[in-house]
């Protein structure tokens, strides 16, 4: 740029090879002749025009001196948009980031196996799942290759070898993995995982989930007990029968807060151009009068004749306006207003123009056209708001036992979920007389059992539209109210809860009433979710619940949320109980296994934010962070493997019954496995042991961490002084990689105790109290 002007080129923007302060201005001339004079003036401007109060703002490189010039001229030259100062801040920032890029390609970066197992699934076909985090993994162009041998003894190789595939989340990197495990013809001992970076690691393969359990015994467990789909009112009405027919076991609650109910207003729309459409919806559902309503636009045939509305009886009659030729003159702005504006219509109906539009074209005649609600069901659905249901069942209802609660269906169109809390609740029933391990369920345990959690979507799922997801209630304003919208309107149930919510800035859920993911226009807006939370708090004796949805072949827990910027997670349950989660998920998800060969991926076994993605205010967040309710998910449904195609299918929401009934009994298997990992929390008398383990030494440093016999936390103090519940407790390394190591410099006398998950504190020692019997230990340092 060579500006010119009777003071000639500013000497600071050509005299040397320095920028001297050469910024990004602002200018604002009168009108477009100051950017023609601009131009003429040789000045550089950028590609930016904006219209502002007082002329035209334009942006322009300049250096101090040409900014004084400019303004001798009478130009207004504002301030500065950026300025060399960013500029250095721009160049300082990216040579720094290229110096770290180029520090990490020159080092060999180090990996982190985070999991290696080999299981089997289905017709006994073998897979191979691997884990790795790569210290280099936020560099997107590193790569990870893994090799596997083909059994003890055999090379690396010979079983395979296969790339693996970057896996990011909000943005941020995670770890490395195969999509999908990976098909192999034996069971691997080993495997190496070699990185672009010169990064290698040779890591044991171990087996994921136990062997199938042998049922012995005298008796038969009887099982398999749904053989068709079955809607909400089918449900609890199942559920109602169990309850007559077993009144020593059970006890049928109905929670307090009734839903809206399967039922709508009624609606009906006139005109096709979105500037002449006129839709009206009925005051009353269509149930309680709604559906026997009608309306008409009428043609008056004659010449300037006024718009009149008329109703007699539930007939609404719009006469429509003409001008002097006999033509029709309303528009469908001013059949809103007259329809809303006569009393007696507006005691019946609302009328609206189509998604906010203004509504000037002209409306067309129209015969009279009855109002409907547009619901499918049949008669034997209830129109009325829905009584929920809790069948509980225990030898013991009184709150002395662990209570657990059992729920299903928060999302409509998840048909198999109710079947697996029906198939439980039968076989807790039908098997406690014969089966001894039944019984022991049955009288250790208060059990809660919520087969539909959204019975009105659920209706409506079953009879309408089938990919409906959420409720029935419609938040939304005229703008989104019309009849075409009627399959996008509800609350997510399983977005309406207090914990990481939408509202809190946490993502997964929407503020939008079309959204499949609405969260609802508040916190706990919905009786679903306002009804398991008061089953919480007034049974407080409930310790552990599983939530089943679908699809996908699922096994996790919280957290279930985070904020997008940053990847802020809701808090990670601290070491003991995510020790407690994967230790359960092995022996529940083997019972899993047990009915037809299904194994859940390791892959999709962790957090909810782990394997899945952030679902802002999902009951288990809720229960978990307000009550400490130990909540785990399942997503039935495990994809199938096609051994010809040597491709992983997806099943759907609603697969053949066939596929169906196998996800329902597979998975109720895994509800009994929640049953005995919830007995055995109830009845566990037997204190933790633990030790600790030396991890590395090296000159001047030693890094040690703790081993445990079973899922506990440990707290430690470094300092001498004794151990309480305020010490410092072991954490967890990190996402999916095992509890920290600790590191001491010098020689450090190392004082702990343990408690686990059911609360029985190792040695039996009082942390508030004064006793000497915890653990303790010198780490030295060479």
């Amino acid at each position: 740029m060579a500006m010119t002007s009777d003071s000639g080129v500013a000497p600071d923007r050509s005299s040397s090879d320095e920028q001297n302060g050469v910024g990004l201005m602002r200018i604002v001339v009168a009108d477009k002749s100051g950017i023609d004079r601009l131009n003429e003036l040789g000045v550089d401007l950028a590609e930016y025009v904006k219209p502002v109060d007082n002329g035209i703002e334009v942006h322009a490189i300049l250096s101090p001196g040409e900014s004084q010039a400019l303004r001798d001229m009478g130009f207004d030259v504002q301030d500065a948009i950026s300025d060399q100062g960013d500029y250095a801040a721009n160049v300082a920032e990216r040579a720094a980031t290229m110096r770290a890029v180029q520090a990490l390609a020159a080092s060999t970066d180090t990996l982190n196996v985070l999991r290696a197992e080999w299981f089997t699934s289905l017709d006994n076909q073998l897979f191979l799942n691997i884990e790795v985090k790569s210290s280099a993994g936020t560099d997107s162009t590193t790569a990870l290759t893994a090799s596997w041998d083909s059994g003890a003894g055999t090379e690396i190789g010979s079983g395979g070898t296969a790339a693996m595939s970057r896996f990011t989340d909000a943005g941020q990197y995670m770890y490395h993995r195969f999509s999908n495990p990976v098909a192999i013809n034996a069971a691997p001992t080993k495997a190496t995982i070699t990185s672009n970076k010169g990064g290698s690691v040779t890591v044991d393969v171990s087996k994921w989930l136990g062997s199938p359990r042998k049922v012995t015994g005298d008796h038969p467990y009887v099982s398999d007990f749904v053989d068709h789909y079955m809607d909400p009112t089918e449900v609890t009405a199942r559920f109602t029968s169990l309850a007559a027919e077993f009144p020593k076991l059970t006890q049928l609650i109905d929670l307090p807060y009734k839903t809206n109910g399967y039922r709508r207003q009624a609606q009906a729309q006139f005109g096709t151009a979105t500037g002449s459409i006129v839709y009206v919806t009925s005051k009353a559902y269509g149930s309680e009068g709604g559906n026997d309503l009608s309306m008409s636009l009428v043609n008056p045939g004659a010449a300037n004749a006024p718009l009149t509305v008329g109703v007699s009886g539930n007939s609404v009659t719009v006469r429509l306006a003409t001008n002097g030729s006999g033509t029709i003159t309303s528009t469908a702005a001013q059949v809103v207003a007259s329809v809303n504006g006569n009393a007696d219509a507006a005691k019946l109906l609302t009328a609206s123009t189509y998604r906010g539009n203004a509504g000037a074209g002209v409306v067309a005649a129209a015969a009279a056209t009855k109002l409907t609600d547009n619901l499918k069901a049949p008669a034997s659905v209830s129109r009325d708001p829905f009584q929920m249901k809790v069948l509980r069942i225990g030898k013991h209802r009184d709150g002395s036992k662990v209570g657990v609660f059992l729920y299903c269906q928060e999302h409509a169109r998840e048909w198999v979920t109710p079947l697996v809390c029906v198939e439980s609740a039968e076989r807790l029933l039908r098997n406690y007389a014969q089966d001894p391990n039944t019984r022991k369920i049955v009288d250790d345990l208060d059990i809660f059992i919520l087969p539909v959690t959204n019975p009105d979507g659920a209706h409506y799922s079953m009879y309408d539209y089938n990919m409906q997801r959420r409720n029935m209630t419609n938040y939304c304003p005229a703008s989104s109210a019309d009849p075409a919208n009627r399959n996008a309107w509800g609350v997510d149930i399983n977005r309406n809860f207090s914990v990481g919510s939408v509202y809190d800035g946490y993502n997964g859920g929407s503020t939008s009433c079309t959204s499949d993911t609405y969260a609802g226009p508040s916190k706990l807006s919905e009786p679903e979710a306002r009804n398991e939370v008061w089953l919480v708090d007034n049974f407080p004796n409930i310790k552990l619940s599983m939530n089943t949805h679908s699809y996908g072949g699922y096994f996790m827990w919280p957290p279930g949320a985070y904020k997008t910027a940053g990847r802020e997670v809701l808090p990670r349950v601290d070491q003991g109980t995510e020790a407690f989660f994967w230790t359960s998920s092995d022996y529940i998800l083997s019972r899993v296994q047990e009915y037809r060969g299904t194994a859940i991926w390791p892959g999709r076994t962790g957090p909810v934010t782990d394997v899945l993605y952030s679902a802002a205010g999902n009951s288990a967040d809720e229960h978990w962070y307000n009550r400490g309710i130990i909540g785990w998910d399942f997503e039935v449904g495990a994809d199938v493997y096609d051994p010809k195609t040597k491709r992983f299918t997806a099943v759907g929401f609603q697969p053949p019954f066939a596929e169906g009934h196998e996800e329902a009994m597979e998975f109720a298997n895994g509800n009994i496995g929640i049953l005995e990992v919830a007995r055995a929390y109830a009845t566990d008398k037997i204190q933790p042991k633990t030790a600790v383990k030396i991890v590395k030494q090296e000159p001047g440093a030693t890094t040690f961490t703790f081993t445990t016999s079973e899922p506990a936390n440990v707290y430690y103090t470094l300092d001498g002084s004794r151990p309480t519940f305020n010490s410092p407790k072991l954490a967890l390394a990190g996402m999916r990689e095992g509890v920290q190591n600790l590191t001491v410099n010098s020689n450090t006398t190392v004082n702990w105790f343990s408690v686990d998950i059911a609360g029985n504190v190792e040695s039996n020692y009082k942390p508030d109290g004064n006793g000497k019997n915890y653990n303790k230990q010198t780490v030295s340092v060479q």
